[in-house]
């Protein structure tokens, strides 16, 4: 179960970057995993504390992106099935100076204007987030539509 925010600010977007599977740098939502005992609400503040330097008022929960990731077994090793859960929040900075995260799990971060966005290398997570924030919708489910929505991806 991992915890993601939203902050938007003056049309633009905070992101993180992050190497991808084959080491190509994406782009993330800031956030992360949860630690065994921490609250969502915690696991995002913290995140994205290390991740930028910010800090954030949560100001409401966008939704939830539950993804099943099926991994095929190659040879002697056996195939796995990852269930991804992921709460995504909007978030307002409220303090601190933007900087780089330093041992973790990303190595820069930015605003980044969202006209911007659909021509940056992304993670899935980052439309889905941003479609939870333009639809907001009541429920925190998003109805596929403009951009498909599987709820299983299977990766050779």
């Amino acid at each position: 179960m991992a915890a993601y925010a939203v902050c938007v600010r003056d049309g633009q977007l905070l992101l993180a970057r992050s190497p991808g599977p084959d080491g190509t740098p994406e782009w993330v939502l800031p956030g992360g995993g949860m630690e065994h005992g921490e609250d969502p609400y915690d696991t995002v503040r913290r995140e994205l504390m290390e991740e930028t330097g910010y800090r954030i008022e949560v100001t409401g929960l966008l939704g939830v992106d539950s993804r099943r990731h099926r991994h095929p077994g190659q040879g002697l090793r056996p195939g796995t099935d990852h269930h991804a859960l992921r709460l995504v929040y909007e978030g307002e900075v409220v303090g601190g100076e933007l900087r780089y995260e330093t041992g973790g799990s990303t190595d820069f971060a930015a605003w980044q204007d969202l006209s911007a966005v659909p021509d940056l290398n992304r993670v899935s997570l980052v439309d889905t987030a941003l479609r939870l924030w333009r639809e907001r919708p009541t429920n925190g489910h998003l109805v596929p539509g403009a951009r498909p929505l599987p709820q299983e991806v299977n990766e050779e």
